[in-house]
């Protein structure tokens, strides 16, 4: 009687399949691979990894525009608003400007009027904004040279309000910050800002432009000085949490939707971000990434996918496959899979027999 319960189980669990968490690496892309017409497989290696990076992004989540930096004025303009000191200096005995026994004129904190001049004694009215300070203090001196011949011109400028920029959120103190410099930069906003806010998750920088908005990741403008553009009047700026995000799924420790934690995350990254692998269960011969293009990246070179459902496998226990998921890059919305080990399957099935053995030896006693 044992023996005939035990074979029927037997015929039903093979019949039905063991029960498990994930598919094994042969249900997803069994079979000749290269014959298949409903999605396109490659595995992930040195020889192929050149050119699957070369391919198209499948969509448009991480692909980053920015204006160039720019360059700031070596010598700041002077602008309407502005306020000067010009102090002349007249050696002549008999001065125009000067008392007896001084040597020097000092007009102070004269405001540069909207059209851009100021009045100064016996030269009259003088244009200066939009010259550089040099330029300017040479124009007041030949001005003076005119009716004082040995007068020498000493120029100082405040500037006044240069226009604003607004730091809308994403920052501890979000609002407008005044521009009183011309190399005022994308990081000297969001340090005067307060920095990023608590809670942001590999954050990006949005900058809004006149009718266009740029994205770029933060640690990105922080690491390379190119992205740290100046900033001009009128520009806003936000901090905001990266939204690109891959599924995790199978016989991973952790099946969920997992966000970038930085503005690259590679098949490796992957790994570590989903807690590793199951080690009862997960087979490392079989990650698979799978990842849909749009239908008009497809091509038949090795400038794009074969097919727009595409399915890389990657080894890891090879050196070769380590190596290579080190540099396979992670795209949003990917789904990483990690297959069910086979022998993982094997054990579930003969564990199941073996309970079943022991039900059936009670039922003999019986």
């Amino acid at each position: 009687m044992r023996f005939v319960l035990i074979a029927v189980s037997a015929l039903v669990l093979a019949s039905c399949g063991a029960p498990r968490g994930a598919a094994v690496q042969s249900e997803i892309v069994g079979g000749n691979a290269e014959d298949r017409t409903d999605l396109a497989v490659y595995t992930v290696t040195k020889a192929t990894l050149p050119a699957i990076s070369r391919w198209p992004a499948p969509n448009t989540d991480g692909n980053y525009s920015w204006p160039s930096r720019g360059s700031a004025a070596a010598d700041k303009p002077i602008r309407a608003f502005d306020r000067v000191d010009v102090t002349v200096w007249d050696s002549e005995e008999s001065s125009l400007l000067s008392a007896p026994n001084q040597n020097t004129v000092q007009m102070q904190n004269m405001q540069v009027s909207a059209g851009g001049t100021i009045f100064l004694p016996f030269v009259g009215t003088v244009h200066i904004a939009g010259m550089p300070h040099s330029t300017a203090r040479a124009r007041i001196q030949r001005k003076y040279v005119e009716v004082i011949p040995s007068a020498q011109v000493q120029l100082n400028v405040v500037q006044g309000t240069r226009g604003t920029v607004s730091v809308v959120s994403g920052v501890a103190q979000p609002g407008p910050i005044t521009l009183d410099d011309p190399s005022f930069t994308v990081l000297n906003a969001v340090a005067a800002a307060g920095g990023p806010a608590k809670g942001l998750d590999n954050p990006s920088v949005k900058l809004i432009r006149g009718n266009r908005t740029y994205l770029r990741p933060l640690d990105q403008v922080m690491s390379n000085a190119s992205y740290d553009a100046f900033l001009r009047p009128g520009d806003k700026l936000a901090l905001e949490s990266d939204r690109r995000y891959f599924r995790s799924l199978g016989a991973a420790s952790k099946e969920a939707l997992i966000p970038f934690a930085k503005s690259e995350i590679s098949a490796l990254d992957a790994m570590s971000l989903i807690g590793g692998l199951t080690d009862s269960r997960a087979n490392p011969k079989g990650i698979l990434v799978l990842r849909e293009y749009p239908q008009s990246v497809v091509r038949q070179d090795d400038k794009g996918p074969d097919n727009a459902r595409s399915v890389f496998v990657i080894d890891l226990t090879t050196a070769d496959g380590l190596f290579s998921a080190g540099k396979f890059k992670i795209r949003s919305k990917d789904t990483v899979l990690v297959t069910e080990s086979s022998v993982a399957v094997a054990n579930t099935l003969v564990g199941l027999l073996r309970q079943l053995t022991g039900i059936a030896f009670d039922v003999n006693r019986l």
